[in-house]
């Protein structure tokens, strides 16, 4: 007999969820406040009741045993027929709720009779549903009582319901444990540290521990770690993993590697998680059942379209998800969600894990704990994780709100003009530090927030309140992580002001976000110096670290450095120079090359200096904002057996310098010109402050890493095979100081100095 276990809530909204999506606007009542909700019900309990009860059964049906468990939120003693209480908070008024509105509540409630029945030989029990408004604490009560003969037939209706996806998920689970078993490695040979990058990542996820990994570019780091986290799920060392992104482009390496193992025999379900925007079927994104048939009705098809894509499909991408959305008339974001409860492999960007605005909250720390972290260009993570810890409000959409509603509503119209006023009082001077939290601020976000919620309510509220509600719910939000590795800063933007409560350090808190899961691995060819990412992304001295060289001939690749100051002040100096060095290179060596700059702005006035020396050179010119098209159409002009010569300019830590594979004689040179420098500002130096006090080298830490970090992505776009050669050049005279040096990778270290004609 198979076993499945289950929870009373997963059984409950499999079978009772019902009805459409509806994204209109509902008040903000967090899990915290739920929480309290139901604490303050269960101290009321009489001294004989029982709040928490943890409930356990087993049931058969067919060819499997259902082992339901549940912890129900009351358990009434004190009574003359036991009674159990399902408690649930809601923002909605209390007067809306009937007695039947919620089939699922009474769903839920029934099974934990079920369960108490069988445990205590019970003839009948009462099931009551409390729901306490989250905002008044007032409660309305239901009350049934059931008969143990009703409740077993309850039980038996509800796991027939279940039984065929239960036996569609026990199918899939012992074809993919069979088909991992006999996977090997899906290539002849492993590249030079291909297996020592592979052995401890399964090592890490076996010992339960974190790894920091950097291997250079094509040891081919996405075979090397969903290969040892499948093989973990199939010895059940892991129920799932995650291969969290920064960018697309990289999810689809994700996306391939899962289909090349599929092709060696694999039997896997993943599913890719793609932004609502970009694989939604309407024109408008608009999450609204009268508009959207997608919405209307989503949740009683569910079912039929996830059995049917599980029968039919292993790799889940958004183009498949897409074609089942339209055939079952689904949301393909929601379905791609509720995919993911099934998934063994989750494919998506770092923000469903990390980001405390938009994680999935559907998965809890019990599946976490059978759950692993593949972070890919793990560097991404540092300036990623401050942005999704940071938030910002602009003194702007106060004026305007409070312009909006002066002849309107008088709560949101004083609500708006005092923290504009608050606003004002900052603007005194333009680059404000302060070290706490704006309290005063925070004070006045509350009261908005509950005037805007019930203007919202009313359905006819504007789009820039709406905006301006979540932007203040993020605030609040993020203020409550506020500690001592926050600063709040206030900067005058041309007539504007605003205020950020800014995460200087995301270390602990992309720690805090880890620790329920088994283990998280962190790679990247840029890991470096492996200390300062390890210290960022929150690894501890307990954690696994490896650095694996690259597995390519030196012979492949001669480097040059060129030391001309590319300073700020000394860029007009060095723009000819430069032009010139780029004509003799190109000259002396036809092909396709890649010029990156640390600006726009530079980048211009060398591509204009460039073009001036009229050479039979194509150049091409990244911008700013470029469309998809825009952006395929450059790489497209690097064609491999192209006759003539190809200059791109481009910028260091933009879309081209990362994730981008031009293998081959698609690309024969890369130049990068600076040091990568961020651009010196105020909250860099505030970063910059905070480290040196704690102290670190605040300089390197704000400037000098994340600088060479784009050095070395852009100069990892040139070597991507064993076939592949080339030249790079650094064009900077701080290449050859001692620090600058430091940080070069090891097949960068035997260059040579350009320091006359390029021959």
């Amino acid at each position: 007999m198979r076993e499945i276990r289950i929870s009373v809530r997963s059984l409950a909204e499999y079978v009772f969820r019902a009805g459409s999506i509806d994204a209109r606007f509902r008040t903000s009542a967090t899990m915290t406040e739920g929480t309290k909700a139901h604490q303050a019900i269960q101290k009321t309990y009489d001294e004989l009741d029982q709040s928490e009860v943890m409930l356990k059964t087993s049931v058969t049906h067919k060819d499997i045993v259902f082992l339901l468990e549940g912890r129900c939120d009351g358990l009434l003693l004190s009574e003359e027929i036991p009674v159990i209480d399902e408690i649930k908070s809601t923002s909605r008024e209390l007067s809306e709720i009937e007695e039947d509105a919620y089939p699922v509540h009474w769903a839920q409630a029934k099974c934990y009779a079920y369960m108490l029945a069988e445990d205590r030989g019970l003839q009948a029990v009462c099931v009551q549903l409390t729901y306490v408004s989250v905002k008044s604490g007032e409660q309305v009560r239901f009350r049934k009582t059931f008969s143990a003969v009703e409740l077993s037939s309850f039980i038996d209706g509800l796991i027939s319901s279940y039984h065929p996806y239960a036996e569609a998920r026990a199918e899939h689970l012992e074809k993919r444990n069979v088909s991992i078993q006999a996977l090997k490695f899906p290539f002849e040979t492993y590249r030079e540290g291909q297996r020592k990058l592979a052995g401890t990542v399964y090592k890490a996820i076996d010992d339960k521990t974190d790894l920091f990994a950097q291997a250079s570019t094509g040891i081919g780091k996405t075979i090397s770690t969903v290969f040892p986290a499948v093989k973990a799920i199939g010895e059940g060392k892991l129920n799932t993993f995650y291969y969290l992104t920064a960018k697309t482009i990289t999810r689809k390496a994700a996306e391939d590697t899962l289909a090349f193992m599929e092709g060696n025999s694999l039997h896997l379900n993943s599913v890719t998680i793609t932004a609502k925007d970009k694989v939604c079927l309407k024109e408008e994104t608009r999450c609204q059942k009268e508009y959207c048939e997608f919405a209307n009705g989503y949740y009683d098809r569910i079912n039929r379209a996830v059995l049917d894509i599980l029968k039919s499909e292993t790799r889940m991408t958004a183009d498949v998800i897409q074609h089942y959305a339209q055939k079952h008339t689904v949301c393909p974001f929601e379905f791609s969600l509720d995919l993911s409860n099934t998934a063994d492999a989750i494919i998506c960007d770092y923000n469903y894990v990390f980001d405390p605005r938009v994680s999935l909250k559907r998965f809890f720390d019990e599946q976490k704990r059978g759950t692993a972290l593949l972070i890919d260009e793990a560097h991404n993570l540092v300036d990623r994780g401050r942005a999704m810890f940071s938030a910002t409000l602009n003194k702007s959409d106060f004026l305007q709100l409070k312009r909006e509603f002066k002849a309107g509503n008088t709560g949101i119209f004083q609500s708006a003009k005092k923290i504009n006023d608050y606003f004002i009082a900052q603007k005194k001077q333009p680059e404000q530090l302060m070290k706490d939290r704006p309290e005063e601020l925070l004070e006045m976000l509350q009261p908005f927030s509950e005037e805007a919620e019930r203007e919202l309510l009313s359905g006819n509220a504007s789009e820039l309140l709406l905006d301006v509600y979540f932007q203040v719910q993020a605030f609040l939000k993020i203020s409550n992580l506020y500690d001592e590795r926050f600063v709040t800063t206030a900067e005058a933007d041309n007539k504007d002001l605003i205020i950020k409560l800014v995460c200087l350090d995301p270390s602990f808190l992309l720690q805090q976000v880890k620790k329920p899961y088994r283990s998280s691995i962190h790679f990247s060819a840029t890991l470096s110096p492996l200390s300062f990412y390890m210290d960022m992304l929150g690894g501890t001295s307990e954690d696994y670290q490896v650095k694996i060289p690259s597995p390519f001939a030196k012979e492949n690749l001669e480097v040059y450095i060129m030391p001309v100051s590319t300073r700020y002040h000394d860029r007009g100096r060095s723009r000819m120079p430069i032009s010139v060095m780029m004509k003799q290179l190109l000259e002396e060596r036809h092909g396709n090359y890649l010029v990156f700059f640390p600006s726009y702005a530079y980048m211009k006035e060398v591509y204009e200096t460039f073009e001036e020396l009229n050479l039979p050179i194509k150049t091409m010119l990244q911008h700013a904002h470029m469309t998809e098209a825009e952006r395929e159409a450059f790489l497209h002009a690097f064609q491999e057996d192209s006759s003539e010569t190809l200059i791109g300019f481009a910028v260091m830590g933009g879309i081209f310098s990362e994730g981008v594979d031009l293998i081959g004689n698609r690309l024969n040179g890369v130049i990068v010109v600076g040091v990568g420098l961020p651009q010196i500002g105020f909250e860099r130096n505030v970063m910059k402050e905070y480290f040196q006090q704690s102290g670190r080298n605040g300089f390197d830490y704000a400037y000098v890493y994340p600088g060479m970090n784009k050095v070395l992505q852009a100069g990892g776009r040139l070597i991507r095979s064993e076939e592949d050669t080339g030249t790079i050049v650094l064009v900077d005279d701080r290449f050859l100081t001692e620090k600058y040096q430091a940080l070069l990778p090891d097949e960068w270290s035997s260059f040579y100095l350009l320091d006359k004609p390029f021959i």
